[in-house]
C-alpha cells in the first residue's frame, strides 16, 4: 500500500496533482447538480402527460360510467303527524293568537335487517388515442328482508300511516352505467325501479312503490338483479343490520378499500374472490329515522362506512417513470464517479464536456422511457430505453477512454445499474431495502477499486508502449 505524504514533505508536483484531483471532483459534483435541470424539465413533461392521460380517462368514464357506490335499499313510508301551531284570528274585532293543531306529512325511513350481495366484475380496456382506461361491467344480485315497520317511537297511530304509499329506494352513484331496466322482486310481484323519488343526501336514487307493507305484515323479502357499468371502484354501504357481500372477478390486481376489509379473500393471476361480513355496529347512522331527526348521513358518516374494491393498476407506468426519475441524480453520480475512478487508475483524461455529453445521454433515457411507456408496456419500454442509453454511452466511452475493454466495463456497469433499478421499481415494500443494499455494494466496490491510490499523487502512470486501445 502506498504511503501517504505529509504536508511538510509534499512536493510541489504532488500538491499540484492533488489540487487537480480536488478541482476535478468539484467540477464533477457541479455537473451532477447541473443534471437536475434536464431532470426537472423531464418531470414537467411527465406531469403534463399525466394530466392529458387523466383527461382521456375522464372522457372515457364519463360516457361509460364513473366509480360506482351501491347503497340500499331503503323503505320509505309517508305518515301524518299532529303539529301544534299558532295562528292569528280575528275575535270580536280583535286579533288574537290561537293555538291549533294541523296534520303535516312526514316520512319515515327503515333499513333492512339483512342484505346479501353477490357480484361479478368483468374488466374491459377502452382506448382514447394512445391512452387506455380499465372499466368494468358488474352483474349484481341483491337479496334481503325488512322487519315489519314500527312507528311506536314517533307516537303515530296506524291510521295516520300511509301504508299504500310505501316506497323502496336505492342509490346508484352514476345511473348512466345502468343500461337496462332495474327490476325489483317484492314478494310475488316484479316491479320496475324508476329514477327519482324522495330526496336522499347520499346521491341519485331509483325507487318503486311496494304493496303489502304494514305493521302486522310478515318480514318483507326483496330481490334485485341488475348490471351496472363503472370504472375505478365498486363500493357498498352497509345498510343492513347484517351485510354479506361476495365479489368475483378476472381482474388480477385488486385493491380492497374502505372501512371494512374482506373477511376472506383469494387473489391469483386469474382473478380474485372476496367475501365481506359487516354488521351495523361499524357505521354511524341508525337503522331507522324520520325527517324529524337530523340528517343521519351528514358529514362523513356515509363515506366512512363504505367498503369495496378498486380495479385500477396499483402502480401505473407514469408512477414508475416518476419513481425512476427520482433515481436520476444518483445515477449520474454513480456513472460520473466510475469515470473519475478510470481517470485516477489509468492513463486517461475525461474532459468536462465529455462528462456533459454522457450525462445528457443518461438524462435522455428518462424521456425515452416516458414516451415509449405510453405506447408499449413499461418493461419493454425500459428495456429499449436502457439498451439505447447503454449502447450510446459504451460506444462513446470506447473513444473517450481509448480502449474497448474499458468501454465494455462501462457498458456492463450501466446494464447492471439499469437492471437493478428496474428491480427496485417493481418492489412496493422492499424498494428502500434493495436500494440501500445496492448503495453499500457500490461503495464497497469503489473503496476496493481505489484502495491502493495515493490521493496526494493522483497523476496516473504513463501509457505503456504495448497498451493498445
Amino acid at each position: 500500500m502506498n504511503s501517504i505524504a505529509s504536508p511538510e514533505t509534499e512536493t510541489p508536483l504532488a500538491r499540484r496533482q492533488r489540487n487537480n484531483a480536488a478541482m476535478k471532483l468539484i467540477v464533477i459534483a457541479g455537473l451532477v447538480l447541473v443534471g437536475l435541470v434536464p431532470l426537472s424539465l423531464i418531470r414537467s413533461v411527465l406531469l403534463e402527460r399525466k394530466m392529458r392521460h387523466r383527461e382521456a380517462i375522464e372522457n372515457i368514464t364519463s360516457t361509460w360510467g364513473n366509480a360506482q357506490t351501491i347503497a340500499g335499499p331503503v323503505l320509505v313510508i309517508p305518515y301524518y303527524r299532529q303539529v301544534k301551531v299558532w295562528k292569528e284570528q280575528s275575535v270580536a274585532g280583535r286579533t288574537e293568537r290561537v293555538e291549533t293543531t294541523e296534520r303535516v306529512l312526514g316520512r319515515a325511513y327503515f333499513l333492512p335487517d339483512e342484505i346479501v350481495i353477490e357480484g361479478d366484475l368483468k374488466p374491459e380496456r377502452l382506448h382514447r388515442s394512445i391512452y387506455e382506461a380499465i372499466v368494468f361491467r358488474s352483474s349484481l344480485k341483491l337479496s334481503g328482508r325488512f322487519a315489519p315497520p314500527s312507528f311506536e317511537d314517533l307516537k303515530v297511530t296506524d291510521t295516520d300511516v300511509q301504508w299504500n304509499e310505501a316506497v323502496l329506494m336505492m342509490s346508484i352513484t352514476d345511473l348512466r352505467g345502468a343500461n337496462q331496466t332495474l327490476w325489483l322482486e317484492w314478494g310475488d310481484e316484479r316491479i320496475p325501479l324508476v329514477p327519482g323519488g324522495a330526496a336522499l343526501t347520499i346521491g341519485p336514487v331509483v325507487h318503486a312503490r311496494v304493496p303489502g307493507v304494514s305493521a302486522r305484515s310478515k318480514p318483507l323479502a326483496f330481490k334485485l338483479a341488475f348490471s351496472v357499468n363503472g370504472s375505478e371502484s365498486l363500493r357498498f354501504a352497509p345498510f343492513g343490520m347484517q351485510n354479506r357481500v361476495r365479489l368475483t372477478s378476472s381482474f388480477p390486481d385488486p385493491s380492497f378499500q374502505g372501512s371494512f376489509l374482506p373477511a376472506h379473500r383469494k387473489v391469483t393471476p386469474a382473478g380474485f374472490e372476496a367475501d365481506w361480513e359487516v354488521s351495523y355496529y361499524g357505521r354511524a347512522y341508525p337503522q331507522r329515522w324520520s325527517d324529524l331527526d337530523p340528517d343521519p348521513f351528514r358529514g362523513e358518516a356515509f363515506q366512512n362506512s363504505l367498503f369495496g374494491v378498486t380495479v385500477v393498476p396499483v402502480v401505473d407506468s407514469y408512477r414508475l417513470v416518476e419513481r425512476s426519475i427520482k433515481y436520476g441524480i444518483l445515477f449520474l453520480a454513480l456513472v460520473f464517479s466510475g469515470f473519475f475512478i478510470f481517470e485516477v487508475r489509468w492513463p486517461v483524461r475525461v474532459h468536462p464536456v465529455q462528462y456533459t455529453l454522457v450525462g445528457s445521454a443518461l438524462c435522455l433515457f428518462y424521456l425515452a422511457l416516458l414516451s415509449l411507456s405510453e405506447v408499449i408496456s413499461f418493461g419493454l419500454a425500459y428495456l429499449v430505453g436502457a439498451g439505447a442509453s447503454t449502447f450510446l454511452v459504451a460506444g462513446y466511452s470506447a473513444f473517450m477512454l481509448g480502449a474497448v475493454r474499458k468501454a465494455s466495463a462501462v457498458g456492463l456497469g450501466l446494464a447492471a445499474i439499469y437492471g437493478y433499478i428496474y428491480i427496485i421499481l417493481l418492489q412496493q415494500d422492499y424498494a428502500l431495502l434493495y436500494g440501500t443494499a445496492a448503495l453499500f455494494a457500490v461503495l464497497a466496490a469503489a473503496m476496493y477499486a481505489t484502495r491502493n491510490i495515493n490521493w496526494y499523487e493522483t497523476q496516473p502512470p504513463a501509457q505503456k508502449a504495448g497498451d493498445t486501445p
